[in-house]
C-alpha cells in the first residue's frame, strides 16, 4: 500500500491521556511532565495527537480483542449476496444470528464490537473537540476551523454506525461525567442532531476536497459529503436531498482530485490504495506492523482477509489461509452479465481447488479482500492481524451513482442521471445504456459494490428487505426481514451499565 504518514501511524502511540480522558482511571494518573490532561492538549500538535487518537477506532472495527466485526461483514451478513460461513453455526455465533435475524441482546448473540469501537471513536472526537476549544487562543483560524470540522466529520461517521445498526442510543455531544450515563435518543433524534452539526461542519470550508500523501488518511471535504449524502439518502430525507445532490456534484466537478479508476479490478489492489477513485479508505499496512494477540492492537495491518479466506489456502494462487468466514452465494456470482469485468474482480473461484471446506461453503470467495500471501509477507509480528489491505469506504463510483439516483428522486435532470449511472456501467466492460430509473440504479449498486457492505443498507431504505430477504432454498435462513428487524438488540451488557435508563430495541 501507499505509506501511512506519521499522522495515522500516531494514533497507535499516542498518549494514553487522549484514549481514557472520560474515564474514572484518568484522575488518578499524574503524567510524566506533571501537566494536566487540558494543558498538555493545548498547542496544535498535541491535539494532532489526539486527532489521530481519534481515528484508531476506525481500525479496529474489524477485531478489538472482543469480537469480529468488519463493517462490511457486519452489513453485508444481513444481506443476500454471501452467507456466514466459519468452521459452524456456532462459530462467531453474532454473525449468525444478525444473517437470521433472530440476534438477542445476549453476550453470544449481541453484536457489541460496532458498538464498542464507535463509542469510543465519540468519545475520543469530543475530547478532542474540547482541547480545541480550549485550546483556541493558541491556533490559527484556519487550524481551529480544520481541526474541528475533522473532529466533528469523524465524530458523525462513528455515530452513523450506532444509528443504522442500532437506532435508539444513548447520544451526548460532550463527554459524560460520573455517573455517567446518557440520555436515550430516537434514531429520528440522533439523526437530526447528528445531520445538522455535520451540516455545520461542512459549511466551514475548512477541510479540503482531497488531502496530500502527506496526509493520507484524513477525513476530508469529499469524505463529509459523503457521509451526509449515506445518511440523507438512508433516512430517505427528502428536505435533504438537493443539498446531498449538490455535495455530490462537487466532487463530480473536481476532475483534478476524484474520477473512476478505469481498471475496476485494480481498485482493491496494494496499488490501487488511494488512487483517484478513492474517498476515504482505513488505512492497514503489513511492513513493520506491530499488532499482535493479546498484546498491540493498534499499529499494522487488519485480520479482515484472514477471516474470509478459504481454510488452508490456495498456494498455487498464492491465497493463504482463512478461516471460512463469508463465502460468496452462487446467485451472486451469477448475476453478472457476460463481460461484466467486476465478475472476476470481485469473486475469487475456488471450486476446482483443493481446500478444507468449511460451513456453508461455496467454493467462492470475495476476491477484493482475500488473503494473498503477498499482503502480508512484510509483517514481523502476526500474520494474522497485519494484511495491508486497505478497508474501502467511499468510491467515486458510489459518488456517481448517488447523484444519479438523487437527480431521479429530486425530479432532475434525466440525461445528467442516465449519463453518471453509465460511466459506473461502462466502466464494468458493458456496452449497453442503462436507463436513468431506480431500480436501474440500485441494481448498478448491487453489482458495483458485492462485499463492500453497502447491499444491506440499500435494501432496507429503498423498501426491498421484506421481500428480498427470506428463507432460502438452502435451509440456512429461516426467518423474514421485517420492520422490527431494522435495529439490532442493544447489548445487554450495556442495558445493564445504564441502570435502568436504556430501553431494549423492540427486535
Amino acid at each position: 500500500m501507499k505509506s501511512i504518514n506519521k499522522y495515522i501511524i500516531i494514533a497507535a502511540l499516542a498518549t494514553p491521556l487522549a484514549l481514557t480522558s472520560c474515564s474514572d482511571s484518568f484522575l488518578d494518573v499524574t503524567p510524566p511532565d506533571k501537566a494536566t490532561v487540558d494543558e498538555y492538549f493545548s498547542t496544535y500538535d498535541h491535539i494532532i495527537e489526539a486527532m489521530a487518537a481519534t481515528y484508531n477506532p476506525l481500525r479496529q472495527y474489524d477485531m478489538n480483542n472482543i469480537q469480529y466485526t468488519p463493517l462490511t461483514l457486519c452489513s453485508d451478513v444481513m444481506g443476500d449476496d454471501v452467507w456466514p460461513g466459519g468452521a459452524s453455526i456456532s462459530d462467531n455465533q453474532h454473525l449468525h444470528k444478525m444473517f437470521n435475524f433472530e440476534s438477542s441482546q445476549n453476550s453470544s448473540d449481541a453484536l457489541s464490537g460496532i458498538w464498542d469501537q464507535s463509542y469510543k471513536g465519540v468519545r475520543n472526537a469530543n475530547d478532542v473537540l474540547h482541547y480545541i476549544e480550549n485550546s483556541k487562543p493558541n491556533l490559527t483560524d484556519t487550524q481551529y476551523n480544520t481541526l474541528s470540522a475533522e473532529a466533528r466529520t469523524l465524530r458523525a461517521f462513528y455515530y452513523m454506525q450506532l444509528w443504522k445498526f442500532y437506532g435508539n442510543i444513548p447520544f451526548y455531544m460532550e463527554n459524560l461525567k460520573a455517573p455517567y450515563i446518557a440520555e436515550q435518543k430516537s434514531a429520528n433524534e440522533v439523526y437530526e442532531t447528528v445531520i445538522s452539526d455535520l451540516e455545520s461542519a461542512i459549511s466551514l470550508n475548512a477541510l479540503p476536497m482531497k488531502w496530500d500523501d502527506n496526509n493520507i488518511g484524513r477525513m476530508s471535504q469529499a469524505a463529509a459529503y459523503m457521509i451526509y449524502a449515506e445518511m440523507v439518502m438512508y433516512q430517505n430525507d427528502e428536505s435533504r436531498y438537493q443539498k446531498a445532490l449538490s455535495y455530490m456534484q462537487q466532487i463530480i466537478s473536481d476532475t483534478n482530485d476524484y474520477d473512476l479508476n478505469p481498471d475496476y479490478a485494480n481498485i482493491f489492489l496494494e496499488s490501487g490504495e488511494w488512487s483517484k477513485e478513492s474517498i476515504f479508505e482505513i488505512c492497514y499496512k503489513d511492513d513493520n506492523a506491530l499488532r499482535a494477540w493479546g498484546g498491540i492492537n493498534n499499529a499494522g495491518g487488519t485480520i479482515y482477509p484472514r477471516l474470509i479466506g478459504p481454510s488452508g489456502g490456495v498456494p498455487e494462487d498464492g491465497v493463504d489461509n482463512g478461516w471460512g468466514f463469508e463465502p460468496v452465494r452462487e446467485e451472486t456470482y451469477n448475476m453478472f452479465a457476460e463481460g461484466d469485468v467486476r465478475r472476476d474482480a470481485t469473486v475469487y473461484d475456488a471450486r476446482k481447488a483443493s481446500y478444507t471446506k468449511r460451513y456453508q461453503d461455496t467454493g467462492l470467495w470475495l476476491k477484493k479482500y482475500l488473503p494473498y500471501t503477498e499482503n502480508n509477507k512484510d509483517q514481523n509480528a502476526d500474520g494474522d492481524l497485519n494484511f495491508n489491505n486497505n478497508l474501502r469506504i467511499y468510491r467515486f463510483a458510489e459518488t456517481l451513482l448517488n447523484a444519479a439516483e438523487l437527480l431521479v428522486r429530486t425530479n432532475g435532470d434525466l440525461s445528467k442521471a442516465q449519463q453518471y449511472l453509465n460511466l459506473v456501467h461502462h466502466r464494468a466492460g458493458l456496452a449497453d445504456n442503462r436507463a436513468a430509473t431506480i431500480d436501474n440504479i440500485i441494481d448498478e449498486r448491487h453489482l458495483e459494490f458485492v462485499g463492500e457492505g453497502k447491499r444491506y443498507w440499500d435494501l432496507v431504505r429503498t423498501g426491498k428487505a421484506a421481500s428480498t430477504l427470506t428463507p432460502d432454498a438452502y435451509g440456512y435462513r429461516t426467518n423474514t426481514w421485517s420492520e422490527s428487524k431494522k435495529y439490532l438488540p442493544i447489548p445487554l451488557s450495556e442495558i445493564d451499565a445504564a441502570h435502568g435508563t436504556l430501553k431494549q430495541n423492540n427486535y
